[in-house]
């Protein structure tokens, strides 16, 4: 029987939420608060809590922006396990995926998956059962304000 590497073992979760939001502006700022109350109740979780809350704002942000089409909600899937917290945004649109690309320097957008791409351990995009897509990010834990200042 061939071993299993440790990169491809899915971790136990210690929380995991499912929340659904409104196409809306006001839905990032939702999510991190979401976000914020799931990683409160779990003592281990803050050390995701800086790279997870940027994370999921600007993965609802493209969600809401570029990838649910008017009168669809978005659906937020948080998973965390002790040494990773996952955060999923599904959305109704499958025939675009997310466009990784270089904004401008005059840009006032377009710096999104830049970030979730340089923050993230792992990220991407797939199809999801039914209509529309999956775009997908896992954060590592990072030091806490303690460990910094150490």
């Amino acid at each position: 029987m061939p071993e299993i590497a440790d990169s491809d073992r899915v971790p136990i979760p210690v929380a995991r939420s499912e929340h659904w939001l409104l196409r809306s502006r006001r839905s990032p700022g939702e999510a991190r608060r979401h976000l914020q109350a799931l990683l409160a109740s779990t003592p281990v979780a803050q050390q995701f809590a800086d790279v997870g809350l940027l994370l999921v704002s600007e993965l609802v942000t493209n969600a809401v922006v570029h990838g649910t089409p008017i009168g669809n909600k978005v659906l937020l899937v948080i998973d965390l396990a002790p040494a990773r917290l996952r955060i999923e945004v599904h959305d109704a649109r499958g025939d675009r995926a997310p466009l990784l690309r270089t904004a401008g320097r005059d840009d006032e957008s377009g710096r999104g998956l830049v970030l979730v791409k340089s923050l993230a351990l792992r990220w991407g995009c797939c199809p999801r059962r039914g209509i529309g897509k999956i775009v997908w990010a896992e954060v590592g834990p990072t030091a806490t304000p303690a460990e910094r200042a150490a």
